[in-house]
């Protein structure tokens, strides 16, 4: 694997920003007890936990990783660090067979030439990312389904959770690989329609010449007076509120064929393959929360351009105007622009209702239009 900016001949990779200097630091031991709480989770059940998630005992340093990899350590630290690892001294003994196997993978992607250098960062950056993410979902919502459905403290199922991973590991696994295998799937049936349906019909959003390479539906749902709500509740009934948000945004998007790209507290942000697509999913989110007896009415908006995916968020002035045009929906709607609206005024399925221009931070003048459901029932949720 070529160090980039040291000779390669691929392109070279951007440095990260460092506005500090960093220290290695050793890899210590956590401490496992809860004083006087008799919750004392066993270091034992532990060890052998990690040695089963692991494949085995730590017994590389980070220079023996990497030498047995066939790789300079700048190249491993390259992609130890995509993936989240800590910045680790030359005497800490990190890494296990299973850890050097995994950068011999990657690296032979790059010999092989089935990846560049930067490329492979960027999956391992994107693969480090979403499973931290992942796992501190899991583990947050097996230890509330203990302590909920047992009545037991939060120390206690974190204790007894440990003792139960052992069995978990092998079905979540299983699973994990699963999922993934289907979304690959859903992704390349993506990407096999539009090579044949292509973009021509959508517009100068469309166009081969466009600056950015994506043309998508973008779309953002946004909470009425979530802040106000937030202030008058409990941790758990917050947590409960945003879980239901969540989990009702995934479905619909789901359903609609689109893309959950991020949740930020009271606000999802969304996309679709077309205009169509990310109407009857914008529609279908307006309705859902209106007709939602514990969650409060949303303000939705969709405009479809060209936009710039990069590690698994999406941005360009597609994303930002469908953000302004969130905060100036009436709760309970969806507003689009003028070119979006073009884009879907031939099908019978939207109204389109447009409004007085308005002046737009970023933006200048724009025509703001209210797209409402025409023919058909659309979004059916089982």
């Amino acid at each position: 694997m070529t160090d980039a900016g040291h000779g390669g001949s691929g392109p070279a990779s951007h440095p990260e920003p460092i506005t500090r200097p960093i220290q290695p630091v050793p890899v210590r031991r956590p401490d496992y007890t809860h004083a006087g709480t008799g919750t004392e989770i066993d270091r034992e059940d532990v060890r052998r936990l990690e040695a089963q998630l692991l494949g085995g005992p730590r017994t590389l340093k980070r220079r023996e990783a990497a030498a047995e990899a066939g790789v300079s350590l700048l190249s491993a630290r390259k992609l130890w660090r995509a993936m989240g690892f800590p910045n680790l001294d030359d005497d800490a003994v990190f890494f296990t067979e299973q850890d050097r196997e995994a950068l011999s993978t990657v690296i032979e992607l790059v010999r092989d030439e089935q990846l560049t250098e930067e490329a492979a960062i960027s999956i391992m950056r994107s693969i480090g990312q979403m499973t931290d993410r992942m796992v501190v979902w899991q583990v947050e919502a097996l230890v509330e389904e203990m302590v909920v459905r047992r009545g037991i403290t939060d120390a206690e199922a974190r204790k007894r959770l440990v003792e139960a991973l052992p069995d978990l590991i092998e079905p979540l696994e299983k699973t994990l690989v699963y999922a993934w295998k289907r979304q690959l799937n859903a992704a390349v049936q993506r990407l096999a329609l539009r090579a044949e349906a292509g973009l021509a019909s959508h517009d100068d959003a469309a166009s081969d010449d466009a600056p950015l390479p994506l043309a998508r539906a973008v779309g953002f749902a946004d909470l009425v007076s979530y802040t106000s709500l937030s202030r008058q509740m409990n941790e758990k009934t917050l947590a409960q509120m945003v879980q239901r948000f969540e989990h009702k945004c995934a479905e619909i998007i789901s359903v609609g064929g689109g893309r959950l790209v991020k949740t930020i507290g009271d606000e999802v942000l969304f996309n679709a393959e077309t205009p169509e697509a990310g109407a009857e999913i914008s529609l279908a989110l307006a309705k859902a929360f209106t007709e939602d007896e514990l969650l409060p009415s949303a303000r939705v908006s969709l405009v479809w351009g060209r936009v710039l995916s990069r590690l698994g968020d999406i941005y360009g002035p597609t994303v930002n105007l469908a953000s302004r045009l969130t905060s100036l929906a009436e709760p309970g709607t969806v507003l689009t622009d003028a070119s979006t609206a073009a884009a879907l005024k031939d099908n019978p399925k939207f109204v389109l209702i447009p409004h007085q221009p308005r002046n737009v931070r970023g933006f200048g003048e724009i025509h703001p239009v209210t797209l409402a459901r025409g023919t058909g029932s659309g979004l059916v949720l089982d």
